[in-house]
């Protein structure tokens, strides 16, 4: 949800006002060194040293340039296929103590929440509750008013796409204003109407822009038409029948459960990192708000490609893509993202961005997934989100565990 070049220079401006207040380090608790470690799923999980961790050395290159010059504290892989699994780890969990990364870690997911939220849509979808270019109007009557903003203009599917022209809520709240208080409670219709007192950035249907205030629309038309926060349908519909032991979507709970590392902001290039794994994470609602694990995420993305959540329609709607413009191929479908891969083909996922944590992930067709974390966002190198984004290609087209189950 938070993209970092805009949210360091709202940081910024209060570095110095809440420093410790936010949980920073002194300047002098900087990362205490790096480890790497790997884990392969062999029924039992075993622990291997870097010198018994053969494979993956591209992957474990990539991982240790997020940890040094990348200036993550901490990041984690996990990639599958239908042979096994193995987890890599770089850097460290807690900058005081220097705890690693732990294998088996929750954490902020940040805009991987979309496709839990399509995904619910689409089921909605094909139980014909939701019709998805009917307009936002027939289900959030009189919501999406003002300064040129009309819900009888927007349908659902743009606002899956982000191709409705809503404007994105974080152009328009600061991450100053979260950091005086980051256990505040935030509304959804609230937030909303912070971005609707401004102008769509184009008429729906004209252009492609991201836009988080387009989730947060979705979360409410979710909780309008099944009569239940979004959040209870993605347990009921998503995380239990899969048996996703670590993903929650928390609400006004600031804790992360389980085993996490901690979440980290550098709030200007030269200042000492801030801790806000602690925040209300209400801020980012249906459009990031969520927790989860390499382990989920890739069993979610997998069941999701391979048609275990979705009808066929409803998949085919989901997958059926438009350019974002991105020189790197990506094009945007309902809160799935298609990017080629170097190997041939391309993989599905998303990426995610939340206060402390930054995350990408993708699954093929063929049975193959990947997910990268890192403890740090905003305040990594402009490079950080490039090498997640690479580490995914890499684990995708080169990772393939040896193991067999």
């Amino acid at each position: 949800m938070f993209k970092r070049r805009r949210a360091v220079g709202g940081l910024l401006t209060l570095a110095a006002a809440v420093g410790v207040a936010a949980g920073a380090p002194a300047s002098g608790d900087t990362p205490l060194g790096h480890t790497a470690g790997m884990v392969r799923a062999t029924g039992e999980n075993t622990v291997l040293g870097v010198a018994d961790a053969t494979g993956h050395p591209r992957l474990r290159e990539l991982l240790h340039r997020l940890t040094t010059v990348d200036g993550g504290p901490g990041a984690l892989v996990e990639v599958r296929d239908r042979t096994g699994s193995a987890v890599l780890t770089s850097g460290v969990a807690d900058v005081r103590s220097g705890a690693p990364v732990r294998r088996d870690s929750r954490f902020r997911i940040g805009s991987m929440t979309k496709p839990f939220v399509a995904t619910v849509m689409l089921q909605l979808v094909g139980e014909h509750r939701v019709v998805l270019d009917a307009p936002v109007e027939r289900y959030l009557p009189g919501v999406v008013r003002g300064h040129g903003n009309d819900g009888r203009d927007i349908t659902v599917r743009q606002l899956l796409q982000h191709t409705s022209g809503v404007p994105d809520i974080l152009e328009h709240l600061s991450p100053a204003e979260i950091l005086r208080d980051p256990l505040a409670h935030h509304d959804a219709r609230e937030l909303v109407n912070i971005a609707l007192a401004h102008p769509p950035t184009f008429e729906p249907g004209t252009g492609w822009r991201y836009s988080n205030t387009g989730y947060l629309l979705a979360g409410m038309i979710i909780e309008k038409v099944a009569g239940h926060p979004y959040g209870d349908e993605i347990r009921r519909r998503i995380i239990r029948p899969l048996g996703l032991r670590e993903t929650y979507v928390p609400g006004d709970d600031p804790v992360i459960p389980g085993p996490h590392p901690q979440g980290y902001v550098r709030p200007g290039e030269d200042a000492p990192l801030m801790d806000l794994t602690a925040v209300n994470p209400s801020v980012a609602g249906a459009s990031g708000e969520m927790i989860s694990s390499g382990t989920d995420l890739n069993r979610f993305l997998d069941a999701l490609v391979r048609g275990e959540l979705l009808r066929p329609a409803q998949l085919r709607e989901m997958t059926r893509t438009r350019p974002t413009g991105n020189p790197d191929g990506r094009a945007y479908g309902l809160g799935l993202e298609s990017r080629p891969l170097p190997c041939g083909g391309l993989y599905w996922g998303h990426t995610g961005d939340m206060l402390g944590y930054e995350t990408a992930g993708g699954a093929t067709v063929d049975g193959r997934q990947a997910t990268v974390m890192v403890n740090l966002d905003p305040g990594g190198s402009d490079a950080q989100s490039d090498d997640i984004k690479a580490a995914v290609r890499v684990a995708l087209c080169e990772s393939r565990p040896s193991v067999s189950r």
